[in-house]
Parts: C-alpha cells; sequence; structure tokens
C-alpha cells in the first residue's frame, strides 16, 4: 500500500508545545510526542540529540520484518532453523539453541514481548542471509523514512558507540511500524504474558518489558530499551477514541521514572487535541473515466484515512479537493495509486493523500474497439 503523506501547514492554534509553560519528561535527556496518524509534533524536548537507542531499535528491524510478511516473503508458521550465530546472542534472550526450530510467529512473540536479541537474529538471518545484508537495509529503510540521526551497526540494539538515534527518529520509525505492522503488531504488543515452546518439554513464559500494556488503559505497546549507556528509554503507543498518540523519552534514571513521565507527556496530549476524520479509506473520491479502459468509468478511492490534529475546541471543514493524476498507463489493480488529491481546509491547513482505482482497469484492444464502435452506431 502506498504511504499516505499528509503536511499540515502551521496554522493551528498549538504552541510548540502541548504543556504550555510546564516542561514534561523532566528527567529525561530527550523526549518526543507525536499524533500517529498524521505524525503532528505535540512536545519536543531535544528530540534530535543522538542518543543510544538500545532494544528501542528492534522498531527498525520489525519494520524490516513485517515489510517480508506483507509482501509475502516470509510467512508466520513457516519453521526456522537457528544458527549458533543467532543462538550465541547476549542480552535480553529466550536461550535458543543451534538447529533449534521455532515459528516465525513464535520468534515475533518473543521480540515483541520479551526483546529477545537471539529471536531478533534469527529473523533477520532469514529475511536478509545475513546480518550484516540486514543491517544495511535497515539504514536503507532510514533514508526512506528521512530520519536526521540515526545510524544502525546492528538488529539488536546492544551497545556500539556507531550505533545511535534520537527521540524524533525513533517516533517516526514507530510510526512507520505500526502502518506496516497494523493490528497484528499491536496484538503483540500489547499482550502483558505468553509462551513460546507450548509444545515441549520445556516451555518458555515470555513477560512483556513494556509493563504499562497491563496496567494503563489504552497503551499497547511499543517497545523498551536499556543499556549502561543507555539508561532507560522506551517509545509507547496509546489510543483513546479516534486519537493515537506516539511518545518517546530516552536516557531516562530508571524504568519507573520513565514509565511515569511518558505517560503524563502522552495523557497531556490527550488532554489538548482530538483527531478529527476526514475520510475513511476505501470511501468513493470521484468517478473516473478511462477512455481505453475495461470498464470504462471505475470509482477513484482514498487509500488511506485521512484526518486532522485539532485543539479540543476546534474543527475544520473542508474547502476543496484538487486532483493530480500521476499514472496514465494500463493496466492498473485494484487498490493500485493512480494520482494524489490535495485536501485544503477552512483553517488553511492541507493533506496530501493518494488516490487510487476501486477495482482492476484493463487496456481496451482491438476487439474491444471494435464492440465499441459497433455498439455507438447501432445506438
Amino acid at each position: 500500500m502506498k504511504k499516505v503523506v499528509l503536511l499540515f501547514l502551521c496554522f493551528f492554534c498549538f504552541t510548540q508545545n502541548v504543556h504550555g509553560e510546564e516542561e514534561l519528561a523532566a528527567h529525561a535527556q530527550s523526549a518526543y510526542l507525536i499524533e500517529a496518524t498524521t505524525g503532528k509534533v505535540l512536545y519536543d524536548k531535544n528530540g534530535e540529540e543522538k542518543l543510544f537507542p538500545a532494544s528501542m531499535t528492534k522498531m527498525m528491524s520489525l519494520i524490516l520484518v513485517y515489510e517480508a510478511l506483507n509482501n509475502g516473503s516470509l510467512k508466520s508458521e513457516e519453521i526456522l532453523s537457528i544458527s549458533t550465530n543467532a543462538a550465541s546472542m547476549g542480552g535480553s534472550q529466550v536461550f535458543l539453541q543451534p538447529n533449534e526450530q521455532m515459528s516465525v510467529r513464535d520468534l515475533l512473540k518473543a521480540v515483541c514481548i520479551s526483546s529477545a536479541n537471539d529471536a531478533m537474529v534469527a529473523l533477520a538471518e532469514r529475511i536478509s542471509g545475513s546480518v550484516s545484508e540486514f543491517v544495511a537495509r535497515m539504514n536503507e529503510k532510514g533514508s526512506e523514512l528521512n530520519l536526521v540521526n540515526t545510524h544502525f551497526e546492528n538488529t539488536t540494539g546492544l551497545h556500539d558507540e556507531n550505533h545511535y538515534s534520537c527521540a524524533k527518529d525513533m517516533a517516526l520509525i514507530a510510526k512507520k511500524l505500526i502502518e506496516v505492522g497494523k493490528e497484528e503488531l499491536l496484538s503483540i504488543t500489547s499482550t502483558y504474558d505468553a509462551y513460546i515452546r507450548e509444545d515441549s518439554a520445556n516451555p518458555f513464559w515470555l513477560v512483556n518489558t513494556n509493563k504499562l500494556v497491563k496496567h494503563v488503559e489504552g497503551v499497547d505497546g511499543l517497545k523498551t530499551g536499556f543499556t549502561q549507556e543507555a539508561l532507560s528509554c522506551i517509545t509507547v503507543t496509546a489510543k483513546k477514541d479516534d486519537l493515537r498518540l506516539i511518545g518517546v523519552v530516552m536516557k531516562e534514571p530508571d524504568s519507573k521514572t520513565r514509565n511515569a513521565e511518558v505517560m503524563e507527556m502522552i495523557n497531556v496530549g490527550f488532554s489538548k487535541v482530538i483527531y478529527q476524520p476526514i475520510f475513511k479509506k476505501n470511501e468513493v473520491y470521484q468517478r473516473h473515466t478511462f477512455e481505453v479502459g475495461l470498464p470504462h468509468e471505475v470509482d477513484l478511492i482514498y487509500l488511506n484515512d485521512v484526518g486532522v490534529v485539532l485543539n479540543k475546541d476546534e474543527k475544520v471543514d473542508v474547502t476543496s479537493q484538487i486532483f493530480t493524476q500521476t499514472r496514465f498507463d494500463l493496466p492498473l489493480d485494484a487498490q493500485e495509486k493512480i494520482g494524489e488529491v490535495r485536501i485544503i481546509y477552512d483553517n488553511q491547513s492541507e493533506s496530501i493523500v493518494d488516490i487510487g482505482v476501486a477495482q482492476s482497469v484493463s487496456k481496451m484492444q482491438f476487439l474491444d474497439y471494435f464492440q465499441m464502435s459497433f455498439w455507438r452506431v447501432l445506438t
């Protein structure tokens, strides 16, 4: 699915931070808060400062895993044979053994719930053939996401002086991960405990490193991190009504302070802003005529949900929509992008959303032209 790009001009009545004068995440070296659909920045404290991300790194690794699952090159029921390299990973792990057989589904549970380094390396080796190739793809994806201050040296977040990121980039990575992982991802990251090796003589109990998913309503992810150099960090996503927020705090002194401060930041965000839906994914934009297409007329649809983030006392209406066709050749598959619509609102903000065809469109052949001409003569 092509990614919707949402652009918002700075005409909203937001201050730079949602909280006014009071500082949020006081003990964090860096903090960042965004709305998950639009990417609207709600709070920024040293958001671009280079820091160590620890196991929050795995969010980028998981983007590549879910992209492989989405394109069919990886199957959740596939059984992987664990390499000696994967089994040798230190830090957080589920103690995989060389040549052990485990499903992709269980390896994902181990990564998302228990932050297992060995499981993450096993998945990386399956997708790219080697860890080094997978890390190269992680950095390529970082370039695609326009990350400002991120470089990866491994898939797990184990400490390396040349392995770094920042709170802003972690929030953007989390936003992308939610887009590609969708509810399947969140159903795992919101699970407090589960088992792998359930049918064996040695079932292994997974307990979520993110305790907020158990104790705070609406929290359903996303990733914790800790090393001696990074200290305590977390990326949290929470949903309330139609509004989903993503908050990141980095280099907190301990997990208790980390959890309290990231939730204070998120709760302040929920208290200040709302998400106003404008159009739903697959809603019809207009009818379109293809002169040489079969069928001749097809509905054009929005390929993603469209909405805006507003102060709670605000509301906007659509002033105009301007369609630009970017694809002219046929055939087209259902849901394939054909152009973009620029949506203008009465507060002068705007969105740009991808537009696709509701059904497949083929190109007319000679016989089709003949039949069309014949019926035109008759009518």
